[in-house]
């Protein structure tokens, strides 16, 4: 009776692991929008089982480390940081719309205006028109668009923490618990 040769049992991958191509293709791929399953997809893996691909490469030892070299040589490259993007929101976040006003309520040129206080100006629309009655006359309207305080201070609080997304439950002694309704709170 002839045996069958027996394969090789898998080596689970070490340390010094390498993508394989398509493992290098799918990091690459998920950098441009951070979606897992369009990642997998554009990289050749089928879009039936795409987002569960995307879910087990993810959580792949190897890829997770190529992301994280990539996002690190990303923001050396273009200098942003998470501390930068905080400094940012910080300066939007904690905005206040007189500083970029003159004593008399003028409003002031950017030239004069710090950092701080440009950075929470969305935009500025001038608008010149004759000044009715007086035609020899014109008047600048000056319209100013802040930065979204609510959605920095949101964005500043969910980076600390300070929000969840998320509802946690108390699983403890669930086995016991009645789900049908009680009629006396009605």
């Amino acid at each position: 009776m002839a045996t069958k040769p027996r394969k090789a049992p898998r080596k689970p991958p070490g340390r010094g692991s390498r993508l394989t191509p398509k493992q290098a293709r799918f990091a690459q791929e998920y950098l441009i929008d951070m979606n897992g399953a369009q990642a997998a997809i554009r990289s050749g893996y089928s879009a039936k089982t795409a987002k569960e691909i995307a879910a087990r490469l993810l959580t792949n030892v190897n890829v997770s480390s190529a992301l994280e070299k990539a996002r690190a040589s990303l923001a050396a490259r273009t200098e942003i940081t998470q501390e930068r993007v905080l400094k940012e929101l910080a300066r939007m976040g904690f905005s206040d719309v007189r500083s970029i006003f003159t004593p008399d309520g003028g409003l002031r040129s950017p030239t004069e205006m710090n950092d701080e206080e440009a950075a929470a100006i969305q935009s500025v629309k001038v608008i010149t028109r004759r000044v009715p009655g007086n035609e020899k006359h014109v008047e600048q309207v000056h319209e100013i668009k802040m930065a979204d305080k609510l959605g920095a201070l949101t964005q500043i609080g969910r980076h600390l923490g300070m929000f969840t997304d998320k509802s946690e439950v108390d699983v403890k002694g669930a086995m016991n618990v009645n789900f049908a309704p009680d009629e006396s709170n009605f």
